[in-house]
């Protein structure tokens, strides 16, 4: 499986009318495979939806996409309101859980660190042995590394009801002493985290 996270940024003002025209054209979109989630920022790069899909395979996105293409109002009418796409194709981590429909949020943190260049085994082995007990705490959206787009990094999504059971968790978590999965220096040159808010059609919410 492969996990495609494209990210537009818009212009202000405009998001209503974006998530608006984008769920009315789904359901032609969805003929073809299923949008696994669709967010927009609330805190760190503002202005930009996130919409998540995933596919079998590289030929199983080309074909999906040309076939999508086809139809009526698809892509949605957005591009009027778009400053700058971004697509980055992800590879997910063993214990990634499955893009399924939940109502798990609905406030999601997005974690994105930059790796030094060779180090994503050595962290996926890391994370294995103590994901387990973290998500005691917190359910573990996606865990997985770039495959095609920036390289060598690795993106880690939660799922919190707000900001407050966000600082609960992560608390509780590292007081367990299990968490987090730390790494040796060097291996994370940079990090980012956004949190973001799901659309009313998001299948993961």
């Amino acid at each position: 499986m492969i996990i495609e996270m494209r990210t537009y940024t818009l212009q202000p003002g405009t998001l209503a009318e974006v998530e608006k025209r984008f769920g009315e054209s789904l359901p032609n979109r969805q003929k073809h495979s299923k949008l696994a989630a669709f967010w927009h920022t609330d805190v760190g790069p503002l202005n930009q939806i996130i919409h998540v899909w995933a596919y079998d395979s590289f030929e199983h996105r080309a074909a999906v996409r040309a076939a999508a293409t086809k139809e009526e109002n698809w892509p949605p009418p957005i591009r009027e309101f778009v400053t700058n796409q971004q697509s980055e194709v992800f590879v997910p981590a063993p214990f990634s859980p499955p893009l399924a429909p939940r109502a798990i949020g609905p406030l999601f943190e997005i974690r994105q660190y930059t790796l030094a260049a060779g180090s994503i085994p050595g962290l996926i082995e890391r994370w294995s042995e103590k994901i387990e007990g973290r998500q005691k705490f917190s359910p573990l959206v996606a865990g997985m590394y770039t495959e095609f787009g920036a390289l060598n990094k690795w993106v880690h999504i939660w799922a919190y009801k707000d900001a407050n059971e966000r600082n609960s968790v992560r608390a509780a978590a590292s007081a367990t002493g299990n968490w987090p999965a730390r790494n040796p220096p060097g291996v994370v040159v940079k990090q980012e985290n956004a949190f973001v808010l799901p659309a009313a059609f998001s299948p993961i919410r």
